[in-house]
């Protein structure tokens, strides 16, 4: 294409100028297209034909199919369904309609326990605000692999108080409203829970304001496997925010939780009540969440849990708040790891294996150890920093009010950074320097437990001649070295209450 248009334009060009060196007459007759024009515009118009013979044209492109655009076949919008997202009339059947369809696995492919695979099924809200009137309960026949998202949902004025807004709730399971059951069964929630079977797997709830319009809670995870609930914002619950009974692994993460919304400083503080996460199962994950009201933050009663990222100003301990709330005395084994506790604490019931670690206590905010049968086993509680003000408060405190720790083994509370509240550790060192035979150094200011040395090295620098010296008493968290004439010395004592 490009050498036919250089051929022409050579023809052209020599035909052109044989004309004009020829008589102005002569190129008059016989020019075509240039009779009539000047000599300088004949080579304007030369040269606009040089340009347009050598222009290339763009290579045509590669032939082929385009991208197919089709839309998702497993993705079902609650608003095709008739749900109402300006809020005005009621959604409930409209969504449940959309879950119901979703629940239709597209084929025979399987989870966990004969779970069906629903194949990636989206319910979609369309970023709509919807208000519904009871539950939206997942379908008993079972499933797993789908996601709700997308979307708020309201509490009518006469949602049922004692129910959730989302429930994943299997038939198979009983809803433990309290750990009143769990007595009467005589077995840990856990083990009572886990002798259902579980109809749900791989739940995701994702990107969604739920507002119980205070009545009921937000979402219930009953005996269900892998759930997720991500960049959630509950609020306005009277029971729970998140109830999870039951089951294994469910994470929760990137989301905001509160009775009331507020920033922090509300005068009605002191009347929040509620729990924002309830976790009654094992093997659950909280990972940066925010509780910024609700008398309890997070209510652990399950065993293997993880808290990390948590930052708690739900309700004040002056108040008669606490931001973290263990309640499985001897059954514990949780890590508290990277939280912030502000202004509201923890507290434990006979923990074991609980480890509180790079946490930051602000406002006088402290961990409580409650005695319920009396056995603290494998507690950590180190590298925190607490700051208060005034230097009255401990930052470990013991509630011996149903009887004294008897069983205190590998309890290990040290290293922690304190300002303004008054320390106290497991461990303890001091020196004394005088000249005298007997040196005494009081421990029970900062050691945690009453009367309570199992451990003492203390080394004795003399200048003269060398005594004759022993540990001559431990009692009342107190040590009494004595020597057998009074030298010039310094004592270096160091004690821990762990063997």
């Amino acid at each position: 294409m490009a050498s036919n248009s250089m051929l022409f334009f050579v023809l052209v060009f020599w035909a052109s100028l044989a004309v004009i060196h020829a008589s102005e007459q002569k190129s008059q007759m016989g020019l075509g297209p240039f009779r009539g024009l000047s000599y300088r515009d004949r080579m304007d118009m030369m040269k606009s034909i040089k340009a347009t013979s050598f222009a290339v044209s763009p290579s045509p492109s590669p032939s082929g199919p385009s991208p197919a655009t089709s839309s998702n076949p497993r993705v079902y919008h609650v608003t095709a369904y008739g749900a109402d997202p300006t809020g005005q009339t009621d959604s409930t059947d409209a969504i449940l309609r959309a879950i119901s369809d979703a629940f239709r696995a597209p084929d025979k492919r399987q989870l966990i326990n004969g779970i069906p695979d629903l194949g990636g099924a989206e319910v979609h809200l369309d970023g709509g605000g919807y208000k519904i009137s009871r539950p939206l309960r997942l379908p008993a026949s079972g499933g797993g692999n789908l996601q709700i998202h997308s979307g708020s949902l309201h509490a009518s004025d006469d949602f049922p108080t004692d129910r959730h807004l989302i429930e994943l709730w299997p038939a198979s399971a009983p809803k433990l409203e309290s750990t009143a059951q769990e007595e009467e069964e005589n077995t840990p929630i856990g083990s009572l829970l886990e002798s259902f079977s579980s109809s749900y797997e791989f739940i995701t709830l994702k990107d969604l304001l739920l507002d119980s319009n205070y009545r009921g809670g937000g979402v219930s995870v009953i005996n269900s496997l892998r759930t997720n609930i991500d960049n959630c914002y509950i609020t306005h619950f009277t029971t729970d925010g998140i109830l999870v009974q039951g089951g294994h692994e469910t994470y929760i993460r990137n989301s905001f939780l509160g009775q009331h919304i507020t920033a922090g400083g509300d005068p009605d503080e002191k009347n929040f009540s509620g729990t924002a996460i309830n976790l009654r199962g094992n093997d659950n994950a909280i990972t940066d969440v925010v509780i910024f009201s609700a008398a309890i933050g997070v209510l652990i009663a399950g065993q293997a849990n993880i808290l990390t990222g948590v930052h708690c100003y739900n309700k004040a301990t002056g108040w008669g708040g606490t931001g973290i709330y263990i309640q499985l005395p001897g059954q514990t084994l949780t890590r508290i790891v990277n939280c912030y506790l502000d202004y509201t604490g923890i507290v434990a019931e006979d923990p074991v294996q609980l480890l509180i670690s790079n946490s930051f206590f602000l406002g006088n905010a402290y961990v409580v150890l409650k005695s319920i049968n009396g056995k603290i086993n494998g507690l950590s509680i180190v590298d925190n920093s607490f700051s208060g003000g005034g230097n009255v408060v401990d930052i470990v405190q013991l509630d011996q009010s149903k009887g004294p720790f008897t069983t205190i083994d590998q309890v290990i509370v040290d290293r922690n950074h304190v300002q303004g509240m008054r320390l106290k550790s497991t461990v303890a060192k001091c020196s004394i320097q005088g000249n005298q035979s007997i040196w005494t150094a009081d421990f029970s200011p900062v050691l945690l437990f009453p009367n309570r040395i199992s451990y003492v090295e203390y080394t004795l620098q003399v200048t003269g001649s060398f005594p004759s010296h022993a540990l001559r008493n431990v009692s009342g968290n107190r040590i009494v070295i004595e020597s057998d004439r009074s030298v010039p010395a310094t004592v270096y004592i160091s004690v821990d209450q762990n063997m």
